[in-house]
């Protein structure tokens, strides 16, 4: 079954001629991936959680570079703890939610956006959105550079 509201993300984004891909996250009634979306061109996701239904999260990865990486599994887990709240501090700063993950053996930082009223949920807010997570996306990458 298909919920109204990825039909409607997805015909917006065909309608702006965006190319997308659906993937599978058994914690999301469905989560799209548009490769290159925003400004920055950034692949960003656009959710909406299995336990918040009726809310749309746009969101995008931040990959941090090899030696960010090895740096940071370096660090002792207060050194660890220390940056993550560096992180989190930023970006409540540019008002982000931020979560911080591991995946295919990479250090991410995801940086997002919730779309939670009736009248943001609309073509516009949601490319408002994308914009928005895009220059996230950019602003947390330099963010990292400089700090790290």
């Amino acid at each position: 079954m298909t919920s109204r509201m990825r039909d409607n993300v997805e015909r917006w984004l065909i309608h702006e001629g965006l190319s997308f891909e659906d993937r599978k996250n058994p914690e999301n009634t469905f989560e799209i991936l548009v490769k290159h979306a925003g400004p920055a061109g950034v692949p960003v996701e656009v959710f909406e959680p299995k336990a918040q239904q009726g809310i749309l999260v746009i969101g995008s990865k931040v990959i941090m570079k090899n030696n960010q990486i090895a740096r940071y599994l370096g660090f002792s887990e207060e050194e660890k703890t220390k940056f993550e709240k560096k992180v989190a501090d930023y970006c409540y700063s540019i008002q982000a939610i931020n979560k911080n993950t591991t995946e295919d053996g990479k250090r991410k930082i995801g940086v997002y956006v919730v779309l939670d009223k009736e009248d943001q949920l609309n073509q516009q807010g949601l490319f408002n959105a994308i914009d928005r997570v895009s220059e996230l996306h950019e602003k947390t990458a330099r963010f990292l550079m400089k700090t790290f």
